[in-house]
């Protein structure tokens, strides 16, 4: 039997998150207090909830290794990305996104450090919330040097590796609350040159010293966002060199050529078979057949499935739909497998 995951992110709810406020703006990469329709008195415990309500879906949905659905954050990276000393939040910089456009990102003011734990309360609160697997995810230096107004280090790789040591600190102190532990590094695909130059060192640098199960995760974008998405990635086969164990990718939007995963030959792949720019759930036929279109490239014990991104722009319902068809496309794929044994 094949594992299956999530990749990060799972749908807020409409009474705890705004979204009419998410989807008019681009992915926060500064503090959006404005998205939350809860008080700030009461917003710790609204979180909860809705953190209880996402793992139950994944749990219902048959999902091996579950999230807290990112319930906590307006975006995969701001939650992390301000919580470090060395910037200055009440005067933010500019960087260019991935669209092109200029976004107002953390500006660097001194020495990048974690002066305390961040995801910490989090990960303890989804271990006491469920009996599964349960991965942590957290933004990757490399994608946070590309998303940062450096007035400091001048000198774009040191300021990486300052953010893999801050991650590092990070996910030490996570690393016995969970069972995997995630980076993701969308930026690696959007630069990749920047990304030859030193992302690999810096990803090695802030995973140095786990034990447990590493992923970084790379992809175009949200579906909501980037409709027509390339047909292969500009920075893969970089990733084999790196320390972390999986190496995790969106497949089904943009139809990749799955022969890709040869690039890869050290690593276990989690592999996005759930396209989160269809407005309807896959048949659990479509799923199996995606699937058994990588097992002619790896081994199963080589591949966990998963969706291609963060679902967090879905509505619920969509989300825990294509979860349970992705289950029962991996659930096909096993009896077939079994039979033709038998």
């Amino acid at each position: 039997m094949l594992t299956t995951t999530v990749v990060g992110s799972y749908p807020q709810p409409r009474w705890l998150l705004n979204h009419e406020v998410l989807t008019s703006n681009a992915v926060p990469r500064i503090r959006m207090r404005e998205m939350w329709r809860v008080a700030e008195p009461y917003l710790e415990e609204a979180q909860d909830d809705a953190v209880r309500l996402a793992v139950r879906d994944m749990e219902r949905a048959g999902i091996d290794i579950v999230t807290d659905g990112e319930q906590r954050r307006e975006s995969y990276f701001n939650q992390f990305a301000t919580a470090l000393d060395g910037l200055d939040l009440d005067r933010p910089g500019t960087a260019i996104n991935r669209r092109g456009k200029p976004q107002q990102v953390p500006r660097v003011v001194g020495p990048i450090a974690r002066a305390r734990p961040v995801l910490t309360r989090d990960a303890r609160f989804l271990r006491s919330v469920t009996a599964r697997r349960i991965k942590v995810t957290i933004p990757g230096p490399f994608t946070m040097t590309q998303l940062a107004q450096d007035d400091y280090y001048g000198d774009a790789e040191k300021l990486a590796m300052a953010y893999a040591a801050a991650v590092n600190a990070e996910v030490r102190e996570l690393e016995p609350l969970v069972d995997v532990i995630q980076l993701d590094e969308p930026y690696m695909q959007a630069q990749p040159d920047k990304a030859r130059a030193y992302a690999v060192p810096a990803i090695d640098r802030a995973l140095a010293g786990l034990r447990k199960t590493t992923v970084v995760h790379l992809c175009f974008g949200y579906a909501f966002a980037v409709k027509d998405k390339p047909s292969g990635y500009s920075f893969l086969p970089e990733l084999d060199r790196c320390t972390a164990d999986q190496i995790s990718i969106e497949a089904a939007q943009p139809g990749l050529d799955l022969s890709v995963l040869a690039a890869l030959p050290t690593k276990t792949i989690v592999l996005g078979v759930l396209d989160l720019g269809a407005p309807e759930a896959e048949q659990a036929a479509v799923v199996a057949r995606r699937v058994c279109q990588a097992l002619e490239h790896a081994m199963p014990e080589r591949l966990v499935i998963a969706p291609d991104c963060g679902m967090k722009h879905l509505s619920r319902d969509l989300a825990l739909a294509k979860l349970r068809a992705m289950v029962a496309g991996v659930r096909l794929v096993a009896g077939h497998s079994t039979a033709s044994r038998g």
